[in-house]
């Protein structure tokens, strides 16, 4: 998968990862405009070219207030993030290219008022989207919000995602409707945040191509693993 040619299909209009798109902007505002005044952290893990975050700081209020970590593996989108984040004045975002899965990438800025965990749910198995979860509680400060995505193709996760984030005293607060064409969910901490684990990895990003291969062998009665071409984030 070319992740930078990915973002192309952004562009094209009413498409459903336009329509997504908006959708998490739209959900990334409220948070920002509901924070409490005064500094607010953001944490984006697999950020690409970071548009679902920094299109919105350009003309919020509270742009100021905000200090980001963007987080990539990708060097093109990172580049373009970067240039977006220069060109319009965002100077308190920073865009590293790395391994968005090691959690020590982190560890200045959690815990974080916002986290965006967008396109990452459809890309691992079910174990690390449970594990990346429970991680959660390490990078969103109390009363933080995490802004996630997943498909709602079968096997549909959405339903065990919301399980997942309030079994570790995430709180729902918006979630799309089932017949979106997507799932966007936006769920509120509640807990009290855990040390960072300073090592640990979050996830393996395999790639829903891969993870659609395997869930129809198996359909099949196949039960040999589909090979792993792996994208580490």
């Amino acid at each position: 998968m070319d992740w930078s040619a990915w973002h192309d299909q952004y562009e094209v209009a009413d498409s459903w990862m336009a329509r997504r798109l908006h959708t998490v902007q739209a959900q990334v505002r409220a948070a920002l405009s509901d924070a409490p005044a005064g500094g607010l952290k953001v944490i984006s893990l697999c950020a690409g070219d970071g548009r679902d975050l920094l299109d919105v700081l350009v003309g919020h209020p509270r742009r100021n207030d905000v200090r980001a970590r963007l987080v990539e593996l990708d060097p093109r989108n990172t580049a373009a993030a970067m240039d977006k984040a220069d060109r319009t004045g965002l100077r308190q975002v920073e865009v590293v290219t790395g391994d968005a899965s090691l959690i020590d990438h982190y560890e200045d800025t959690a815990p974080a008022d916002l986290v965006l965990v967008c396109g990452i749910f459809g890309n691992i198995s079910d174990a690390d989207i449970e594990h990346t979860i429970a991680a959660c509680s390490q990078l969103c400060k109390t009363g933080g919000a995490v802004i996630w995505t997943r498909h709602r193709a079968a096997p549909d996760r959405v339903p065990l995602i919301c399980e997942w984030f309030e079994a570790q005293d995430f709180e729902p607060r918006w979630l799309s409707a089932p017949d979106a064409g997507f799932g966007v969910g936006m769920h509120q901490f509640a807990g009290t945040p855990q040390p960072l684990r300073r090592g640990t990895r979050l996830f393996e990003f395999i790639g829903y191509d891969v993870l659609r291969q395997t869930v129809a062998e198996e359909s099949l009665g196949h039960n040999d693993p589909a090979p792993h071409h792996q994208r580490r984030l």
